[in-house]
């Protein structure tokens, strides 16, 4: 989109290592589209992951799945970018990229979706006030249990106390420096619970789509110990 152009409504912006993708991630972009009213969730698998360990598999094969996990939701949207970047995968930098006029531009609303516990950690992520400039950020917690700001680190406290907004206009208005919350159905499923499954031989029918599963087992990713 041409810089100057801000119509086309909040894009969420979904990154992760997502090795694999799984249920969890799914429902986390679906539940976030319908209570922020996103245009659009942009997924960015991350290349070389800069907070985690080496990826289990390779940044293509990861994109493969993040593909076949989100064809048939119209309102999904995958950015190979970061997988084939030379550099590690760091929020900041994608979010400039994504800035630029050859992109979203400047004005349009981007939402970076996170959970509560990244969010807490957000301090040790690089470059990480930056982000407000950047995007709004918008926080899943469990139903019921909102994000208690008082058990945030201090300095993540005070760059958000004037931050926090409440309904889905207040991000469409602008196009960064917001943050929000939002309640997310909670599914116990990890990435690392899924590999250990598939190491193991076990079932992980239900854990993630069939067509992923497919794609575990013809390319005999994660193979059994």
């Amino acid at each position: 989109m041409p810089e100057g152009v801000g119509e086309e409504g909040p894009l969420g912006i979904f990154g992760g290592t997502f090795d694999p993708v799984h249920y969890g991630h799914l429902r986390l972009a679906e539940e976030a589209a319908s209570a922020l009213e996103l245009a659009a969730i942009r997924w960015i698998p991350a290349g070389q992951p800069a907070l985690r360990d080496t990826p289990r598999v390779t940044a293509g094969q990861r994109l493969a799945m993040v593909r076949l996990a989100t064809a048939d939701n119209p309102r999904f949207e995958v950015d190979a970018s970061e997988v084939t970047a030379a550099r590690p995968s760091y929020t900041v930098p994608t979010l400039e990229r994504l800035r630029s006029a050859a992109h979203c531009g400047g004005r349009r609303s981007l939402v970076l979706l996170l959970g509560a516990d990244a969010f807490a950690a957000l301090p040790g992520w690089h470059r990480w006030q930056s982000l407000f400039a950047l995007a709004h950020l918008a926080v899943a917690h469990r139903p019921g249990f909102p994000l208690d700001r008082a058990q945030l680190p201090p300095e993540l406290a005070a760059s958000c106390r004037d931050r926090f907004c409440s309904t889905p206009a207040e991000l469409a208005a602008a196009p960064a420096g917001r943050v929000v919350t939002f309640a997310m159905t909670q599914l116990a499923i990890s990435a690392t619970r899924v590999r250990q499954l598939l190491a193991s031989g076990e079932s992980v029918r239900y854990l993630l789509p069939d067509q992923v599963i497919a794609y575990i087992r013809s390319h005999h990713l994660y193979p059994e110990h």
